[in-house]
């Protein structure tokens, strides 16, 4: 039986891919010069977004993982030049969150983590500051790409749907979709 920190983080990752779901998904109704249109926000466009997003997530979850998040810094950034295979790639790696917190526990938590540099040896970060992170990362982000998206014809979705019993009815069939628990 899971802890509560880790139980919370467990349920974080699965709030985090429900929104990028519902969020990509409404972007798939964009086409690709529209996904990759020049917007305002901290990156130029949704897809810019959208691929950050995905490349960071990728650089913690290996960190998390005990992987060689280094490899991120040598291979190519995502660019994934339309929503739907966007959304693709990032269910898998959400999937991949998911798990990497579903495999935590209250000393793995507490635990080290290094997060690599290609220039620099930054300290140890306690590994649930770094999901703490990654999360914050994410709902950065993707507010901006709400925004974003609020400025094409595609009405942005609700994205605060997920923790609340009375709501279930609102995320049942995107949690289906994505093989979550829906509860």
């Amino acid at each position: 039986m899971a802890t509560g920190l880790v139980s919370h983080f467990v349920a974080m990752a699965r709030n985090n891919a429900w929104a990028n779901h519902r969020l990509l998904s409404a972007c798939e109704a964009l086409t690709a010069e529209e996904f990759a249109a020049a917007r305002t926000g901290f990156f130029p466009s949704l897809r810019a977004t959208f691929n950050h997003i995905l490349w960071v997530d990728q650089y913690y979850i290996d960190a998390v993982g005990g992987l060689d998040a280094l490899r991120r810094y040598s291979g190519p950034d995502p660019d994934f030049a339309d929503a739907r295979s966007m959304r693709r790639a990032q269910t898998e790696s959400d999937h991949r969150l998911i798990a990497v917190c579903e495999n935590q526990t209250d000393e793995t938590l507490a635990g080290d983590c290094i997060l690599p540099r290609p220039n620099r040896k930054p300290p140890p970060t306690k590994t649930a500051s770094v999901l703490e992170h990654l999360f914050q990362h994410q709902i950065h982000h993707r507010g901006q790409a709400h925004a974003m998206l609020s400025s094409t014809s595609i009405k942005p979705p609700q994205l605060d749907e997920f923790f609340l019993a009375g709501e279930q009815d609102l995320r049942r069939d995107e949690l289906r979709a994505l093989g979550l628990p829906e509860t």
